[in-house]
């Protein structure tokens, strides 16, 4: 079935470039020039995945991003920026954005990263058994709702954060670095990215899964070397 991408760019000649390599792909590809048209094609048109700008005319990226997230869409959204700063980049995610690239960029990596983001969402959620989920103390994960419980109580978590606490869950006490997880989780390959996303990612999801965050028990870090999950915590 063909997928549909929605370029969300208010650079004329770069909408040409992305819609050109896009289609080249099979990809059916839709473009906005502003924010506003933007997340209006975005709510009526349901695509497959979203290049969103970050500076636009009306409305900028981030609100965008907010308002699809806050609406409880979960498309996957690759945001384009000229911007260095890391502060941007990081409220990105923040706001619920997969990743970013930064202009200009590479149409090889770019593309890599969309069929890696489209394939991602036909994907059942990982789990060590897709059948009948996980428990590893007093968390709980149904792969087949992609629900997370702790202590029987749902957790409101993102895809990319279920994915994340599920291959942890599944590979308990073993330490993944920021690379590994981009490669497993994110599923790029040899493009693992800015693995800041990592870190965002592991962050959000403490903010929810922790009794304090500050300190976690279920997602540990051990330094210097990446992330794992500790199956010796249950109290």
């Amino acid at each position: 079935m063909e997928k549909t991408v929605l370029v969300v760019e208010d650079e004329a000649n770069i909408v040409d470039i992305l819609a050109f390599n896009l289609q080249r792909e099979g990809y059916r590809v839709l473009s906005a020039y502003d924010g506003q048209a933007g997340l209006e094609l975005a709510q009526r048109e349901k695509p497959d995945l979203i290049l969103l700008d970050l500076m636009l005319p009306k409305m900028n990226g981030f609100d965008v991003c907010k308002a699809l997230r806050d609406g409880g869409d979960t498309v996957p959204i690759l945001m384009l920026t000229a911007r260095e700063e890391e502060s941007d980049k990081v409220r990105g995610l923040e706001l619920g954005a997969d990743d970013y690239i930064t202009k200009p960029f590479s149409i090889r990596e770019l593309m890599a990263r969309v069929k890696s983001n489209i394939r991602r969402g036909d994907m059942a959620p990982r789990s060590a058994d897709d059948r009948q989920g996980l428990r590893l103390g007093r968390i709980r994960l149904d792969s087949e709702s992609a629900a997370c419980y702790k202590d029987d109580v749902l957790v409101d978590l993102s895809q990319r954060e279920f994915e994340l606490i599920s291959f942890l869950c599944a590979n308990p006490d073993k330490v993944f670095s920021r690379e590994a997880l981009m490669e497993h989780v994110w599923n790029y390959g040899g493009y693992v990215g800015d693995v800041r996303g990592v870190d965002v990612a592991v962050r959000r999801l403490r903010e929810k899964l922790e009794d304090d965050p500050a300190n976690p028990k279920f997602v540990m870090t051990r330094r210097g070397v990446g992330y794992y999950f500790n199956s010796q915590h249950t109290g």
